[in-house]
């Protein structure tokens, strides 16, 4: 199995998400399209998910619930990457920007948060960095 993470581009928070999703999807799955498919596509629909980074700090994940090719208003399909609606929260971890989706190995992927912990607010990002640093995430 193998994760995906991706920037949650325009959502401040977590809620932000949940939102958007719920207005544009309604109650069915939610998806998000790329211009790339992944290659590990398998390892990823085995149990994957797509954890979602929020102003340089992962935040949450959704369980990857599908593949499937979305044919652009250009004529390019696309991949749409379907998600299961449950937004799970997750311990924070800091990342680095990039473009783009990248994979995440189960190893490095934040646990998720215990029961009743789900409305915490992270730590300040350099602590998180400097408690990741020193392999205490």
């Amino acid at each position: 199995m193998i994760h995906l993470i991706k920037l949650c581009v325009g959502a401040e928070k977590v809620e932000d998400l949940i939102d958007w999703q719920a207005a544009r999807y309604g109650t069915g799955p939610a998806c998000h399209v790329t211009r790339m498919w992944p290659k590990r596509g398998d390892e990823i629909l085995d149990g994957g998910s797509l954890y979602w980074v929020f102003k340089g700090v992962v935040l949450a994940r959704q369980r990857v619930i599908g593949l499937e090719e979305r044919p652009g208003e250009d004529g390019i399909t696309r991949c749409a990457i379907l998600l299961d609606r449950d937004v799970v929260r997750t311990e924070a971890l800091p990342r680095r920007p990039f473009q783009g989706w990248r994979y995440l190995t189960p190893a490095d992927a934040p646990q998720d948060l215990a029961a009743g912990r789900e409305r915490e607010e992270p730590l300040p990002r350099d602590l998180m960095a400097a408690l990741a640093e020193i392999g205490l995430r």
